[in-house]
């Protein structure tokens, strides 16, 4: 299976005022998938430091690099922002689909701005901050992840195959 890794984008997280439960809760939900997740850190809501962690985790060639958090409107939501700076080729349909699948549960998913793309042999997925929809929009999205990490490291696949 492929690597992972999670960021938390989080002000209140990264100075220690609140206990990051979106980042564990993805861990699990990585692991339980088979993902060999290999560390989840917590930065706070600045793009700079958020383009940092991303590259740095693309540089150590981690395949599935996970965020959490910072996908409002509210003035420091800039996860996304961070993520298109650093991405080479965008792969919209991904937080299209977990839209989709959230709009099912609230109409508030239409104003997620996550954003998913890649960097090298790494695609990057934004998640929201709440540890509930952050399971929601990772379950939505989770069973094509590996058939995508497959065709982006390289290895032979089949695009026709069908689905579970």
């Amino acid at each position: 299976m492929y690597t992972a890794q999670v960021i938390t984008v989080s002000d209140r997280s990264f100075r220690g005022e609140r206990r990051d439960e979106s980042g564990p809760a993805v861990l699990e939900m990585l692991r339980e998938a088979g993902y060999e997740v290999l560390g989840v850190s917590v930065v706070p809501d600045e793009e700079a430091q958020i383009r940092s962690a991303l590259c740095a985790a693309a540089d150590e060639d981690v395949a599935l690099v996970v965020t959490t958090g910072g996908t409002g409107f509210a003035p420091r939501d800039v996860t996304p922002e961070a993520t298109l700076a650093v991405c080479e080729r965008l792969t919209p349909g991904i937080p299209e689909a977990m839209r989709s699948a959230s709009l099912a549960v609230t109409p508030r998913a239409m104003l997620s701005r996550a954003a998913a793309g890649i960097r090298g042999r790494t695609l990057i997925v934004n998640l929201p901050g709440s540890p509930k929809a952050a399971r929601e929009n990772l379950s939505a999205v989770l069973c094509a992840l590996e058939h995508g990490l497959t065709m982006l490291r390289g290895a032979p696949g089949d695009c026709a195959a069908p689905t579970e």
